[in-house]
């Protein structure tokens, strides 16, 4: 069974960083995409950063564009994706999710577009004080 944890969430300060950890379990990366969506209270989901592996392509929203970094270490028994997020803001408090999808087949933008994954953790949350 494919199973994603997210981690390192928490409460920081404006202009602070912080790195947030997705450990994925079950599941050899090969053709892959990955990726980090968020949601704010009273707000839609929003696709920030997905990486695709069919054709190396990195998507990030314009919110997120220069601040934050997606990353995928998948050295053997350490398969873990990295958002790391810099100069916070208070509209970047939100629930964090990681999302999988085991076949990729499509470029990062298209399934930061669309949410569609297969596979999602359970969010970890992170507040950004003013």
């Amino acid at each position: 069974e494919v199973q994603l944890v997210e981690s390192g969430g928490g409460l920081v300060q404006t202009g602070e960083s912080l790195t947030l950890s997705c450990t994925v379990s079950g599941f050899t990366f090969d053709e892959y995409a990955i990726a980090w969506f968020r949601q704010a209270p009273g707000k839609e989901r929003e696709g920030i950063s997905c990486l695709s592996s069919t054709d190396g392509s990195t998507y990030y929203a314009d919110s997120v564009k220069g601040r934050f970094t997606i990353s995928v270490d998948n050295v053997k028994n350490s398969n873990t994706v990295y958002l790391q997020m810099n100069s916070l803001k208070p509209e970047d408090t939100a629930v964090y999710y990681c999302g999988l999808d085991r076949l990729g087949g499509w470029s990062g933008t298209y399934f930061c577009e669309t949410g569609i994954l297969d596979v999602w953790g359970q969010g970890t949350p992170v507040t950004v004080s003013s």
